[in-house]
């Protein structure tokens, strides 16, 4: 089930809100077993057979939970439970996502014929494993409760808000607010006002975009270089709007039932290094290899460059590979860990309004080079659409194709462009501080955006969703 679905918006929702504000009202054991079955159901929608798959995930983190907290005083038996931990949550994602990929790789590599099985990816799976990753590590390193009952991991782990496409809530971040959390008014305006701005990211830009760079993506040799400019900026748009959009939906859920999730993106189009990008877009991905990875490994405080670039080398290998189970996915990641290796050993970042703007054209190209690779369906489609973007397949400068996607679109281009920038807001707060009625036309404004993205969702608008099968 989707946020931006008539299912989500019209019954889900609706119904969850009821019984928690209403049939379990100060009964904070009801509203935990209510949204505990509610994001099972909600997950159960598409697939029903892969709750299993979460529950056996529940249940087995929860259980490394107790014991490395009973042995918590003996290390070396605190150890072996990580790694068996470690085994079975990375072996989850490695059977469902990577096992089909690593066998035809063998296959091919070595000419044999070995069975490959046709295995369904579970949804959201990259997410809900990290985070029941997260209760394990947490616990061991005394980051949150270590919790005797299976339903509050339970809760965690599955909860719906961010179940399918994050942010990866980490346990320490909310595990007092399991059981302790205050639902305030203010908590819950806030939360449907961050809900809906996220509605309309998702609804009116997102998949406004996603028209024009399924258009230039899945387009012929034709492809003439302005289009396949065009889509890929598009595609930038797409992704960004799309998955900031779930992920401030995310958080305006969590709000209305009292949580409090961490922000998963600042605007990661301003940024003047590749560096500065990465602590910008989804931070909750970074967070988590930064503190799960990168510092037990030793971080940037090694004595030696090579450890330091062996250390950035795993990260964004892994970075890489977490996205997704295709060469397109590790050749992206790996050239992130090229770029901000140069920038850690150049110092790149120590004066960064010197050149800005030059830093900045590098950073947003290389950034829209890493959306070729992370939008092509293989290798050879990536390098295809490359040449195209540079001319060199032959193609026009500009076709027809390319004019009437730019007109047609123009407005929700610009539009794009100005909201992935922070001058929106800027000028929004700027307002709010002398016109005190600014609040209620902003309020006005929202609900008349809402009801046009509605609209669309009643005739069944395309709507595709990006981190859907992460």
């Amino acid at each position: 089930m989707l946020f931006s679905s008539a299912e989500f918006l019209f019954f889900f929702l609706p119904g969850v809100i009821f019984c928690y504000y209403v049939l379990c009202r100060k009964n904070r054991l009801l509203q935990n077993i209510l949204l505990l079955i509610a994001s099972l159901f909600f997950y159960a929608w598409g697939e029903p057979k892969f709750v299993f798959v979460m529950v056996l995930s529940i249940m087995a983190n929860w259980f490394f939970g107790l014991l490395i907290h009973q042995f918590k005083a003996r290390k070396a038996v605190v150890r072996v439970l990580l790694l068996a931990a470690t085994v079975f949550n990375l072996g989850i994602m490695f059977v469902f996502k990577y096992l089909i990929f690593s066998l035809n790789n063998i296959n091919s590599l070595f000419g044999l014929a070995l069975s490959v099985p046709v295995i369904t990816l579970p949804i959201g799976i990259s997410f809900f494993t990290f985070q029941a990753f997260s209760y394990v590590l947490d616990v061991n390193r005394g980051a949150g409760e270590v919790q005797k009952n299976p339903m509050y991991v339970g809760l965690y782990i599955s909860f719906f808000p961010q179940l399918i496409a994050g942010p990866i809530v980490r346990y320490e971040t909310i595990a007092d607010e399991i059981k302790h959390r205050k639902e305030t008014l203010d908590d819950f305006t806030s939360g449907v006002t961050h809900f809906i701005v996220g509605f309309l990211k998702k609804v009116l830009l997102a998949n406004t975009m996603a028209v024009i760079a399924d258009n230039a993506f899945n387009g012929n040799n034709t492809l003439s270089v302005g289009l396949a400019w065009l889509g890929v900026f598009a595609y930038a748009f797409q992704i960004y709007f799309d998955f900031s959009g779930y992920s401030d939906m995310a958080i305006g859920l969590g709000k209305m039932f009292g949580f409090h999730f961490l922000e998963n993106f600042n605007y990661p189009y301003i940024s003047k290094s590749i560096s500065e990008f990465w602590r910008r877009w989804h931070i909750s991905l970074g967070t988590w290899f930064r503190d799960y990875v990168y510092f037990p490994l030793g971080g940037s405080r090694v004595k030696s460059k090579a450890r330091l670039v062996f250390n950035l080398f795993v990260v964004w290998f892994l970075t890489g590979v977490w996205h997704g189970a295709n060469w397109t996915f590790i050749l992206w990641g790996l050239m992130y860990f090229a770029l901000i290796t140069f920038e850690k050993m150049t110092n790149f970042e120590e004066n960064p309004k010197k050149f800005g703007w030059l830093k900045y054209s590098y950073t947003m190209l290389f950034v829209l080079f890493g959306w070729v690779l992370f939008r092509a369906q293989n290798l050879v489609a990536a390098g295809e659409y490359f040449k195209a973007m540079f001319g060199l397949a032959g193609n026009p400068l500009i076709d027809e194709a390319f004019v009437l996607n730019l007109t047609q679109n123009l407005v929700f281009l610009i539009v794009c462009a100005v909201f992935s920038l922070p001058a929106a807001k800027v000028f929004r707060e700027k307002i709010g501080e002398r016109f005190k009625g600014i609040g209620a036309v902003y309020a006005a404004g929202l609900m008349m955006l809402l009801l046009v993205a509605v609209s669309y969702l009643v005739k069944g608008s395309y709507n595709p969703f990006i981190y859907f099968n992460f």
